[in-house]
């Protein structure tokens, strides 16, 4: 590895050498080889179903890393560590979060999907509603999904730029393309094998990164102490306020409704849950994830605690060696494991596998969500299986192509981190309200869930908008907790100390809340609207109160619900079915 360009304070940007280069290299090649191989040489998936479930046949291991690296990304491996060094460790409390995700996972939503065996997680809202509210269901993912992969495909890119000099606006694309690549020849086997492998590698390498630093440091006491005197260890910061930008009670209870939207109804998670042959290695895999999930992110915080102990007499941020703070990870990397050639590059090579595995599965999951719910209905005449696997193909490449266009805004628009909670409030609250509003509601119908969807995204639209463009107007500050540069060589002036001015006049309420409540509001409007609208309509028809349609401690309900009103237990399965054809 080579360190050059001397900063005037005294710390150095510093590059990738060959051998870092070659092992990044080498991770994209063997990924893109795995797609090749499952394309070409690999068994066959002549089906819709093959391709998207892989045919039932993937193990349970493979599945459970493959969904954590997929719901991760490289997000978590920058955004926590930059987190926790700015603000804090209130973050660590999503470990706790996780639990509850799983719990509710395990108890509503994935008996429910698991039963039905969809290829579209949204052909449930047609079985429990209507066609129409599957279609604005759909439009809700894509549309979260065209804001998430950029910021996916652009956190890696820019860890790369950080230490190769690239700009990474070329970077962007050429990654891209592997990707694109592999998710199209390969289907979920390719996804969920290059999956294992760079969730492999990136666990592995940070890890590595993490006893190094620990060394370089002095011990772990003398991290807990730094952190300590510089204010990082926050945890229990009770204040029930919802404008405080993080307390332990927004990051417990808003962060559970977040992840329940990113795991429980996201259709890449649900996807590779689908591909398991019992529904026991369905919850084995969910226990997996959940457990992966703690430690992934406990590594992360811990980082970031390590690069604040690393550099807390001179900011990196100040003294301007890092352009912006989402590359404070990568610099540490490169500054941290100088004695181990190599490592540097496979530790970025593990944050772009992270990025990689997210932006495959979503991928995947955006060609079985466009293709069922918006192309197959337009075909006239039966197509054959290679016809649609061929148009899934197509779909994929070109969503994976508009998403490297879109990545060319998002460095103007803030942390990773934060910026990505945002992004996802605009669709998720709306998507986990219409999906817990069918399985927990049995009034609820089509016109309710309408309704309620299309308010929640206006509604969320308006304020994650009005939100970022009065943070970039500077009318909603966030300082960050203090730093020093009394360490520096030479003399660092640091910025003057700002004082949050979210509570100013000119800043509208809903802009103060917390992004991390940004779901549950979402949520809230979906079953308010939603109830109110279904109460003054008609009630749903018996087709769309079947009780395989709501979660299992609903059913009870159900049945008796439907044999007071119709005077049967259940609505017949075929007519039940034939609502999806």
């Amino acid at each position: 590895m080579n360190s050059t360009t001397d900063n005037m304070e005294g710390l150095q940007a510093q590059f990738f050498g060959w051998l870092d280069f070659t092992l990044f290299v080498l991770m994209l090649v063997l990924s893109t080889m795995i797609g090749i191989y499952f394309g070409f040489w690999g068994k066959k998936e002549d089906t819709p179903k093959e391709y998207l479930h892989g045919g039932k046949t993937m193990s349970t291991i493979p599945v459970a890393v493959s969904l954590v690296a997929s719901f991760l990304s490289g997000i978590m491996l920058m955004g926590a560590p930059t987190e926790v060094y700015l603000y804090g460790t209130l973050y660590w409390l999503v470990c706790v979060a996780v639990v509850f995700v799983a719990v509710a996972m395990n108890y509503i939503y994935l008996p429910v999907f698991y039963e039905l065996q969809l290829t579209s997680t949204y052909e449930y809202l047609q079985l429990r509603f209507s066609r129409s509210v599957r279609v604005i269901a759909s439009v809700l993912s894509t549309v979260g999904l065209l804001l998430y992969i950029p910021i996916v495909v652009y956190v890696p890119a820019l860890a790369f730029s950080q230490v190769s000099g690239m700009n990474v606006h070329i970077i962007t694309p050429a990654i891209s393309i592997l990707c694109i690549i592999y998710t199209m020849l390969g289907g979920i086997k390719a996804v969920v094998w290059t999956d294992f492998l760079q969730g492999f590698v990136m666990v592995v390498a940070s890890l590595v990164v993490i006893v190094l630093g620990v060394i370089e440091v002095g011990g772990m006491g003398t991290v807990w102490d730094r952190s300590v005197n510089g204010g990082r260890i926050r945890i229990f910061e009770m204040s029930l306020s919802p404008f405080e930008r993080l307390s332990f009670w927004n990051v417990l209870v808003g962060n559970t409704f977040n992840w329940i939207g990113a795991i429980a109804v996201n259709q890449a998670m649900v996807q590779k849950f689908l591909s398991l042959p019992t529904y026991k290695k369905a919850q084995i895999s969910l226990i997996l994830l959940a457990v992966e999930l703690i430690v992934i992110t406990t590594i992360s915080c811990y980082t970031g605690l390590l690069i604040f102990a690393s550099y807390h007499d001179c900011d990196p941020i100040t003294a301007k060696t890092v352009s912006r703070p989402d590359q404070l990870l990568p610099y540490y990397v490169m500054d941290i494991a100088a004695s181990i050639p190599g490592l540097p590059g496979l530790f970025v090579a593990g944050i772009f596998s992270a990025a990689l595995s997210t932006m495959s599965s979503s991928l995947n999951a955006l060609g079985a969500t466009l293709f069922e719910d918006f192309i197959r209905p337009c075909l006239r005449n039966k197509s054959s299986d290679k016809t649609i696997n061929n148009i899934i193909k197509c779909v994929v490449v070109i969503i994976g192509a508009l998403c490297v266009l879109i990545v060319f805004v998002v460095d103007k628009l803030g942390a990773v981190l934060q910026l990505t909670l945002r992004a996802a409030g605009v669709t998720s609250g709306a998507m986990v309200g219409l999906f817990t509003f069918g399985m927990f509601y049995p009034r609820g119908n089509s016109k309710g869930a309408l309704a309620g969807s299309i308010s929640s995204l206006l509604l969320m639209g308006w304020v994650v908008f009005g939100t970022q463009k009065a943070t970039s107007d500077g009318r909603i500050k966030l300082p960050a907790l203090p730093v020093s540069v009394k360490g520096c060589a030479l003399n660092v002036t640091l910025p003057e100390l700002q004082t949050n001015d979210a509570s100013d006049d000119d800043v509208f309420v809903l802009y103060r809340v917390s992004f991390m409540y940004y779901t549950l509001m979402g949520i809230i409007v979906v079953f308010v609207v939603g109830s109110v609208v279904s109460l003054l309509t008609e009630p749903p028809d018996r087709r769309n109160t079947d009780p395989a349609l709501f979660a299992p401690f609903m059913r009870k309900y159900v049945k008796e619900m439907n044999t007071k009103r119709y005077g049967t237990t259940e609505p017949a399965e075929e007519e039940l079915m034939n609502k999806t054809l």
